[in-house]
């Protein structure tokens, strides 16, 4: 914001103290410090929370003067000359680039097990187990659980040897972040035939698709006068959704012997 500011580009200051305020701080941290119901919140987290927010108010108030005086007003007892105006915007300090990289990690798993909830219409208040097949960081992992309302996560692996989440013998949706494979196992939460004619369904869409590709790439004179870049794309997407069909084919298979 500094470099910003010195630049006179004030839009983007704003953008970037939005986004701050609203996706990391409001949207992720609010969330993970959020007390059980009925519970008190720790002392310690009250102060730093209280903290942190009056730094960003301070960030906030050139752009917001009148609500970030009133907020900082109330956070606690002030004397008759404090005001948010004349006090001084928070120091910079150093950052801890692996633990931010890690926790963005944590966003991605987070957002994962989410989207299998929303795809298989589960309620968030139905507790799921995850299981990991790969490396994976373990100091965030009561986050996970909170955020995800999981009751377990477990490795998957025999001695030095990993195995496919997908190969573990029960119904699982699964997603990878980075290298790491995450499963959510179903069990009885999914109607399996609805599965089956939703994946069926993809599958004639990437066929459709393929047939597409294949019209294009019949076309002589338009192969003959494209870019080989443009070529070798459509290549790539006809390999994607080869690769795709085969997937969801076996998972139909693995399906039908549930």
């Amino acid at each position: 914001m500094d470099d910003l500011f010195s630049k006179y580009r004030l839009s983007e200051a704003l953008m970037a103290v939005y986004k701050l305020f609203w996706d990391e701080f409001s949207a992720w941290y609010l969330e993970i410090v959020k007390p059980a119901y009925q519970q008190p919140i720790d002392r310690a987290t009250y102060e730093a929370t209280l903290g942190l927010f009056d730094s960003l108010l301070r960030l906030l108030h050139p752009f917001m003067p009148f609500i970030t005086e009133e907020l900082w007003q109330a956070l606690q007892e002030r004397n008759a000359s404090e005001s948010i105006m004349i006090s001084l915007q928070p120091n910079v300090q150093s950052s801890d680039s692996f633990l931010i990289a890690d926790f963005e990690r944590v966003k991605e798993i987070i957002a994962g097990v989410r989207t299998i909830r929303l795809q298989k219409n589960i309620p968030q208040k139905e507790k799921l187990s995850l299981k990991i097949n790969g490396e994976h960081s373990n100091l965030f992992d009561d986050i996970i659980k909170k955020l995800c309302n999981l009751e377990s996560i477990s490795y998957v692996s025999e001695g030095n040897q990993s195995t496919p989440v997908g190969d573990l013998g029960g119904l699982s949706s699964s997603f990878l972040v980075g290298t790491t494979e995450y499963a959510v196992p179903m069990g009885n939460l999914i109607n399996v035939e609805e599965e089956i004619a939703k994946m069926e369904a993809e599958i004639k869409y990437f066929e459709g698709f393929i047939n597409s590709v294949m019209v294009k790439r019949g076309n002589e004179r338009l192969v003959a006068n494209a870019k080989p870049e443009i070529v070798e794309n459509e290549r790539k997407k006809k390999a994607d959704a080869e690769s795709k069909i085969a997937s969801l084919k076996e998972g139909i298979a693995g399906l039908r012997k549930k």
